[in-house]
């Protein structure tokens, strides 16, 4: 958590003078994107919620996506990391959402993805996705990685707004 402090505290600064609200969806980051942007004190100016989306059954009653709405869509992908990011600033009615959805490791998932794939994006006026590899199988080491880089992403989203 302590190195998600500066961009998290950076972010809350931002989302604060610009009277804007985020929501977060996650999986393989396990809460950790939402839990720092929560660390930030005066978080309930900006931050509405979030969910983590860890598995099919959480996808559809936390997010309503049912299955038909990922149709053709592989999941740990920019596509499909979009669509969870639309889906939580939809669902909270937030100026942006944020999401996460890779493998955390020690392996890889189901889906052909080796450990340390992710797949982050922010949905609001402007919209980013990215795709990270951190070539490692350290769970933990995994999704900070993966939380730094929604994070990053959001500051990069909140800077071209």
């Amino acid at each position: 958590m302590q190195t998600l402090a500066p961009v998290a505290e950076a972010l809350a600064a931002q989302l604060k003078a610009a009277r804007q609200t985020v929501a977060v969806a996650e999986s393989s980051s396990g809460g950790l994107i939402s839990a720092a942007l929560l660390a930030v004190p005066g978080a309930s100016a900006y931050f509405l919620g979030g969910a983590v989306v860890y598995t099919a059954r959480a996808r559809m009653r936390l997010l309503g996506l049912p299955r038909e709405a990922v149709a053709g869509m592989r999941s740990a992908s920019e596509p499909y990391a979009l669509l969870l990011a639309r889906s939580i600033r939809t669902q909270f009615e937030a100026d942006w959402g944020v999401s996460e959805t890779g493998a955390a490791g020690p392996t890889g998932n189901p889906y052909g993805d080796a450990a340390g794939h992710s797949c982050v994006a922010v949905s609001g006026p402007v919209e980013f996705a990215l795709t990270l590899e951190t070539g490692r199988a350290d769970r933990a080491g995994n999704m900070t990685a993966f939380a730094q880089a929604a994070l990053d992403l959001l500051h990069k989203a909140l800077a071209g707004a």
